[in-house]
């Protein structure tokens, strides 16, 4: 039952009697938060007064699972971390291990990871726009963007045997080393990828749907980017050129030539 929306406002705040009032529960099993958290929302008809956040709901104990495996038997359990990217969990994590430990690896070894890294990111960022799109109202560029997803999946599963859950890094190393077909369709890929780029722009970045939704909404100045302690996207979003492949580079990203994309206005669009 939604109530008559035509109400009074008095000094900002919704006059109206509190059986017009809802406390909705949702999550943590609501599948547009994934179970990690619960939101009490304080419902008038269609518009929230209130929204109190509960987390928490999603923590594995990983760190208790990581002492009792150890090093290596916990490689699997970082595909799941972020499963957007799982095979850049995967170097991130036995990079880590390998700086703890003092280890070093062939050139190869960080050419072919600075590879799957990459992978990682177009794949994360390939789900992030589509679904953030469909989310919006575009349904079209969701299925763009993982037809290139799943590019990404062949590629990934030549290397592994897996599409998703990869446990393609090794402490030292890699798994195994890849073919000479394997990089050049990986480079036939790279080509061809920013032509889709600019379909997704074609579609997206001038759609008077797309500039009413996202434009001036959500903002993060530069100040508030650093206060809130943002990373990333989010933080170049809001000016601010930081990227630690550049500031701190590690696995030899100091010898590639890459520009570092940042933002006007932190906004959603």
């Amino acid at each position: 039952l939604v109530p008559d929306l035509k109400h009074d406002w008095v000094d900002g705040d919704i006059n109206l009697d509190d059986e017009d009032r809802m406390i909705l529960n949702m999550g943590p099993s609501h599948p547009a938060t994934h179970g990690v958290l619960r939101i009490v929302l304080t419902l008038r008809g269609e518009l929230i007064d209130d929204a109190e956040l509960d987390i928490g709901f999603l923590h594995r104990g990983v760190e208790e699972i990581a002492e009792d495996f150890g090093y290596h038997k916990l490689i699997p359990y970082t595909d799941r971390w972020d499963y957007l990217a799982p095979i850049a969990n995967n170097m991130t994590y036995v990079t880590a291990v390998e700086k703890l430990m003092g280890v070093s690896i062939p050139e190869r070894a960080q050419v072919l990871r600075v590879l799957c890294w990459e992978l990682g990111r177009i794949q994360s960022h390939l789900l992030g726009l589509g679904a953030f799109a469909m989310d919006v109202g575009a349904m079209t560029i969701f299925l763009w963007t993982f037809r290139e997803r799943e590019l990404i999946y062949d590629l990934i599963e030549r290397i592994c045997g897996a599409r998703f859950t990869t446990s393609f890094a090794r402490v030292g190393g890699l798994e195994r080393d890849v073919d000479d077909a394997w990089l050049a369709d990986m480079r036939s890929f790279n080509d061809d990828f920013p032509k889709r780029v600019d379909e997704y722009e074609t579609l997206l970045t001038r759609n008077k749907i797309w500039i009413d939704r996202l434009d001036g909404v959500g903002i993060f100045t530069k100040e508030d980017a650093v206060s809130f302690g943002l990373t990333g996207p989010n933080l170049r979003g809001s000016g601010i050129e930081y990227d630690l492949r550049k500031e701190e580079p590690y696995m030899g990203y100091e010898t590639y030539d890459f520009d570092v994309p940042v933002g006007v206005k932190g906004d959603c669009y």
